[in-house]
């Protein structure tokens, strides 16, 4: 799975709260660890789908 985050990110943290070992608030946008997907899958598809700008996306591969 590939998680990225588009730059319709406003950096609310739902995403850091769902899943904090993937996805880090840097200011007004967030970052999306890569190396620690494996095994939270789950709470990125969460994040996913709660994020209130719809600005997470992610590939199967």
């Amino acid at each position: 799975m590939y998680v990225s985050v588009s730059n319709k990110c406003k950096g609310c943290g739902v995403c850091a709260t769902l899943c904090p070992e993937v996805f880090d608030v840097c200011g007004s946008f967030v970052i999306a660890n890569q190396e620690h997907v494996c095994g939270n899958e789950d709470s990125c598809i969460d994040a996913a789908l709660y994020c209130p700008q719809n600005a997470i996306m992610i590939k199967e591969y």
